[in-house]
């Protein structure tokens, strides 16, 4: 009785050893989407424009899809911006400057919904260019390319804040 036991339990682990096999040159499929995120409502984008030389008095702000489709279109004065966008536009939105005077295009990539504070400046196209070459727009890209894009200095890398330990920063507390 003893081997007919021993028996079944070593042919049923060598069934499951040969299924197990079998399954190893099927590729894991990943069911994993990432949720599409848009601004339910109308919303407006506000905020500056500057380039290397300082503040930006004219110019155009324009938001586009993605893939270049036009969303809108706002002018700036003064360095300053508002943008409408309509109700369930979809995320990520390039935000570009454009002036005549100036041939220097600005960008900057809205991929949160509870932001409407956006800054172009150099440093935030160069941020916009590094997350596209990493393969998009995603929250991921967009992080890695401002932690390799932008310098940062090592002291101010820290948990404890921006700034690092705020009770030895600008010799203590404020």
């Amino acid at each position: 009785m003893k081997n007919k036991t021993l028996m079944s339990v070593l042919l049923l682990s060598l069934g499951s050893l040969v299924i197990t096999a079998c399954n190893q040159d099927q590729p894991a499929s990943k069911t994993s989407f990432a949720a599409v995120k848009k601004y339910p409502q109308a919303t407006t984008l506000q905020g500056t424009v500057s380039n290397a030389k300082g503040a930006v008095t004219t110019g155009t702000v324009t938001a586009t899809d993605d893939s270049g489709k036009l969303i809108s279109t706002a002018a700036v004065a003064n360095s300053h911006y508002r943008i409408e966008i309509p109700a369930n536009t979809v995320l990520p939105i390039v935000l570009t400057f454009a002036s005549e005077t100036d041939s220097e295009k600005l960008s900057a990539v809205v991929i949160d919904d509870t932001i409407n504070q956006y800054f172009i400046n150099p440093s935030t196209t160069a941020i916009t260019k590094a997350a596209k070459a990493m393969g998009g727009y995603t929250r991921a890209n967009m992080i890695r390319a401002a932690e390799e894009t932008v310098h940062v200095p090592d002291a101010n890398k820290t948990s404890t804040g921006w700034r690092g330990d705020p009770t030895t920063q600008y010799g203590g507390w404020h």
